[in-house]
């Protein structure tokens, strides 16, 4: 039988209205499951999460469970470049690696009196934490050695609490740092393990994640994270979300790929506003307990940086970065306690 245009049309217009919109996330009922029954998102419902129709509900939740597990205290650490250049790996984002022609100073492990002049000055605004942090696969026995009187030196003179970041260090040689003071260690697995073979060949993420759990072994808390923008899905951002609440971080910094001359990463686009505040709400949502810190690239999302406020972040890196400068630490804590957030533990006040 013969349909004219007229009725093809009527059709269509009544089958498309009968079609069920699709339901947006109960975004209250998840928070409750989080808390109270330890609930972990799979990878298809985080994925629902981050989509348009879901983020502002996201960005809520993550806000929500950052205040039931942080409160109103906002970590600040601080970091230094303490060995730079050089490195034997081929990560491509990397300004630091020997495999790409970067214009970057390139200098041994600095000394003691440096290390203390730039911990005092962090300890002035009342940062937190202060990290040590070299570039290459590692430290030498008597890198180490150095590192650990460093620690005992800041210490002394500071209030501030000692992280670092070495690299593949050994078990002993962490124990060595733990002894001397140092709580923390910081160790990224940057990307889901899958994507993070196409970033780098000359290590991988199991031998990280070794490194990560021989350092909960010797009693130091653990900070891990990524980096977003490097060419990676949402999917991957979930996936590495799931493995660091696999592993259990205690930190979780999240860089935004600020792209160095020089690098294979070096015309990488940049990532829309809302797709960064996305990639951190649902970082948070998966690890409620763990602080989300900003960290490398704020520089590039610096525009809208107090809006990953309510997204689920309560720590930042604060100052200049390893090979980047980073926003004036003032400005960044008036943004910060504007927010309504404390840069003091109450313990401290």
């Amino acid at each position: 039988m013969h349909r004219n245009d007229d009725t093809c049309c009527r059709y269509n217009i009544q089958t498309m209205e009968k079609k069920k919109q699709p339901a947006l996330v109960d975004c209250e009922e998840l928070k409750s499951k989080i808390i109270n029954e330890n609930y972990v998102l799979g990878v298809n419902e985080a994925l629902e999460l981050t989509k348009r129709r879901n983020r502002e509900n996201l960005w809520k939740l993550a806000d929500e469970l950052r205040a039931h597990y942080q409160g109103n205290y906002f970590d600040t650490c601080s970091i230094v470049n303490a060995r730079s250049g050089r490195c034997s790996e081929d990560c491509k984002w990397c300004a630091q690696s020997v495999h790409y022609k970067t214009a970057i100073d390139i200098y041994p492990l600095i000394n003691n009196t440096k290390a203390l002049q730039v911990a005092r000055y962090n300890d002035s605004f009342n940062i937190r934490r202060f990290s040590f942090v070299t570039s290459g696969k590692s430290v030498s026995d008597a890198e180490v050695d150095k590192l650990c009187y460093y620690a005992e030196e800041i210490i002394d003179d500071t209030h501030l609490k000692l992280c670092a970041s070495l690299g593949l260090v050994s078990l002993d040689e962490l124990q060595r740092l733990y002894d001397s003071g140092v709580t923390r260690y910081h160790c990224n697995i940057e990307s889901s393990p899958s994507f993070f073979k196409t970033l780098c060949t000359t290590h991988t993420t199991e031998q990280k994640i070794e490194t990560i759990k021989n350092a909960k072994k010797v009693g130091m808390s653990v900070c891990s994270g990524g980096i977003i923008g490097m060419g990676e899905t949402m999917r991957d951002r979930v996936n590495m979300a799931l493995t660091l609440r696999e592993i259990g971080v205690d930190s979780i910094p999240v860089n935004v790929l600020n792209p160095i001359k020089g690098t294979p990463l070096q015309n990488a686009a940049p990532l829309r506003a809302e797709e960064v505040m996305t990639s951190f709400a649902i970082i948070k949502v998966i690890n409620p307990k763990a602080v989300i810190r900003m960290a490398g690239g704020q520089t590039i999302i610096s525009k809208y940086k107090h809006r990953l406020l309510k997204c689920g972040v309560s720590g930042a890196i604060l100052g200049d970065m390893l090979t980047t400068g980073g926003d004036l630490i003032k400005n960044d804590l008036k943004m910060i306690r504007a927010a309504g957030f404390t840069i003091v533990p109450e313990e401290e006040e």
